[in-house]
């Protein structure tokens, strides 16, 4: 870890974006942070109107960096607006304060990167077989034999992650460090608390995308997943865990698969008290639709 470390160390050169009134806070960017694990990608941390080096601040990593903060520059002109939720939920003193670490990512490797490795690698080589062949006749982007995610979350936990706790006054331990996503960023979220229960104590997967890819008559991949968090799932007494989703859309194809999130999360230990699993009637797969909740799972992970 710390070779990894001192590798990046070396090599990262930040600045602070200008605010042009797109944003709440200030951002600080790394334009391409330096990795021996996956291809280089932009990471900006974000920080509250209110920062100031003289208190510990808990840390929110978020993926699909680019989508957070300003929606003209994302490619469908929508925006999550973390910014100025969470500068809303810290003014009226309902969360703990936090910062924001968002990891852009490399659309041509999304799916590669975020795709959890050990739930794919339960699949039986029969199925990964027909997998691919799905994968090709739909022309989708993904590639099998190139599944990253076990480097990406090295990449957060051994590289990005010593950076920000060098950098910043952040409180350090699991219990004041999480990670959110939405879509395949929540099925990263989910295996992040799965493989690294002592550095992330809490998580947040917002329209966790169980299908894998598009979804086709007897697909094996929720399974999968649910077999992995069946196993894997940390100890409630000290995690806590968020799922939710929409009906319209992609996350349509969830609605037959989340009474197995429910039974796991029951089977587990969790309680309402560190485990929510929220359905937003009418709510589609897409920024628009996660900006209006995310408040909810930021509440949760951070409330007083």
């Amino acid at each position: 870890m710390l070779s990894s470390f001192a590798f990046c160390q070396d090599n990262i050169h930040s600045f602070t974006l200008e605010n042009s009134g797109n944003f709440e806070g200030k951002i600080e960017r790394i334009n391409s942070f330096p990795s021996q694990f996956i291809v280089p990608r932009t990471v900006d941390v974000w920080l509250p109107k209110s920062y100031t080096a003289t208190k510990k601040y808990n840390v929110l990593y978020m993926h699909d960096g680019q989508m957070l903060f300003d929606a003209t520059t994302t490619w469908n002109n929508q925006e999550w607006k973390v910014d100025e939720v969470a500068s809303k939920l810290m003014e009226e003193n309902k969360v703990n304060d936090f910062i924001v670490v968002a990891i852009w990512n490399i659309p041509e490797l999304r799916h590669m990167d975020l795709y959890p490795k050990k739930p794919y690698n339960l699949l039986s080589e029969a199925w990964k077989k027909r997998l691919q062949d799905e994968i090709q006749k739909s022309h989708f982007p993904f590639d099998a034999t190139k599944i990253n995610s076990d480097n990406y979350l090295k990449f957060i936990v051994e590289e990005v992650k010593p950076y920000i706790d060098k950098t910043y006054p952040v409180y350090t331990d699991a219990t004041h460090t999480a990670i959110m996503g939405s879509s395949m960023g929540g099925l990263i979220s989910m295996y992040a608390i799965c493989e690294y229960p002592e550095v992330f104590g809490k998580a947040a997967c917002l329209s966790t995308h169980w299908v894998g890819f598009l979804d086709f008559e007897n697909n094996p991949i929720p399974e999968s997943f649910f077999r992995y968090l069946k196993k894997n799932l940390p100890n409630p007494k000290n995690h806590s865990i968020y799922f939710d989703y929409g009906t319209q859309t992609l996350d349509a194809s969830y609605l037959k698969y989340e009474y197995r999130v429910d039974e796991i999360l029951k089977e587990k230990g969790y309680t309402d008290s560190n485990s929510k699993n929220l359905k937003f009637e009418g709510e589609n797969h897409s920024e628009n639709s996660w900006q209006k909740r995310i408040h909810i799972p930021m509440e949760f992970l951070f409330k007083k």
